[in-house]
């Protein structure tokens, strides 16, 4: 049902009066342009949520540069090019150089500038275009941030945290929040369109192919909502919750769920292509998937990495950690990228499932790799947390 909420529009307009905020150029704003095909601008490098690199690595990787992280990292960067931007826990969003990690602005949730008043997190991926950076925190504020000054231009306010990266078609800003709504806003001014009551927390990001998004949460359903009317096409029941976020591949879309399956859902059809299950054990799985022409790629909570024919749903290869892995993977050309709870980053053959690539960084993982420019750069989760950049020196 399409549903527009009075309390978002007042919260809006109250906006008008103190919460929305026109930034004022400085001189010395950075000269920014439009994410290319080597960027990586959100949480799965585009609408699509493929999680597939368009920048190459070099084959043999060494780590760049460290920075300490207060509170940890427990979303992917983004990176768009020469810059890194980092959602930390401790409520700030910091802008970094790509070369040597130096800071190159901050932005905080909070208006305060008391440094010992709590500020909301952020634990989703920030949405990074041409001009704008997009982001929600923990208390469900959506914050849209100028890039060349770090200073914010709106912010709209949900009921509940947002944890997913938000997407863009056609001037809009869809995103979820764990209020059950999905918003649908102005990308220039914040302006909600509209929004749609679902039935339970949205927890991942919304895919988005043609004019249509998706959307699944802790109610069981994968819902298709046509973006121009904000209504409901179609209502997909998947009997288990889920914590990760759908990748799309022409009709069809894969995502890990609570109750340890990867499901394959044509969504014109509205019909489960297939679903594959782990073969020792089954395990929640909120690591998003990494789709290709041939293989869907997942960790679970089971600690190994899974490779699957993504034509028919048939395992092909599982890769073995200590720990869980909630760190969504990133395929780069004939490798796979991940991180694991523990504490190590991994690279293994697209083909064979072989260890390629391994560095311990010294705390757990649970974001995933964010790779563009020709570097890799992953974060740490807990206190003292670090973010850390892999290239060629």
């Amino acid at each position: 049902m399409r549903v527009t909420r009075l309390t978002g529009k007042l919260l809006l307009a109250l906006g008008c009066f103190g919460l929305f905020v026109l930034a004022p150029l400085r001189a010395e704003e950075l000269k920014v342009a439009a994410p290319t095909p080597t960027s990586w601008p959100s949480f799965r490098n585009g609408n699509l949520q493929q999680g597939v690199a368009g920048s190459p690595l070099p084959e043999e990787l060494e780590e760049l540069w460290k920075i300490d992280v207060p509170d940890g990292v427990v979303a992917t960067v983004a990176i768009v090019g020469e810059y890194v931007y980092l959602p930390a826990l401790n409520g700030h969003l910091i802008c970094l150089n790509l070369n040597d990690g130096s800071e190159v602005w901050r932005y905080r949730s909070l208006e305060s500038e008391d440094p010992d008043e709590f500020a909301p997190g952020f634990r989703a991926t920030p949405q990074v275009t041409e001009k704008m950076v997009y982001l929600g925190d923990e208390d469900g504020i959506l914050h849209a941030v100028d890039r060349a000054t770090g200073k914010l231009v709106w912010k709209y306010a949900t009921g509940d945290e947002i944890s997913g990266c938000v997407a863009i078609y056609n001037g809009k800003v869809i995103v979820g929040s764990y209020d059950s709504y999905l918003y649908c806003l102005n990308a220039k001014t914040g302006a909600e369109d509209w929004s749609f009551e679902t039935g339970d927390r949205i927890n991942g990001s919304p895919g988005v192919v043609e004019n249509f998004t998706f959307v699944a949460g802790c109610d069981h359903h994968l819902r298709v909502i046509d973006i121009d009317a904000g209504t409901q096409k179609a209502d997909i029941p998947l009997e288990t919750y889920l914590i990760a976020s759908p990748a799309i591949w022409k009709d069809e879309l894969y995502v890990g769920t609570q109750a340890g399956e990867v499901v394959a859902v044509n969504w014109k059809t509205e019909e489960i292509t297939w679903r594959y299950t782990a073969p020792s054990r089954k395990m929640p799985i909120h690591s998003s998937a990494a789709v290709t022409e041939k293989h869907v790629f997942v960790g679970g909570h089971d600690k190994l990495l899974h490779a699957i024919d993504r034509s028919n749903g048939e395992g092909l290869w599982t890769f073995p950690t200590r720990a869980g892995i909630e760190s969504s993977p990133v395929v780069v050309e004939d490798r796979v990228f991940f991180g694991s709870r523990d504490r190590n980053l991994y690279g293994v053959s697209v083909e064979t499932g072989k260890e390629v690539f391994k560095a311990n960084l010294g705390k757990s993982i649970i974001a995933g790799p964010a790779v563009g420019e020709n570097c890799l750069v992953i974060g740490t989760e807990g206190s003292n947390g670090t973010l850390h950049c892999f290239g060629s020196k």
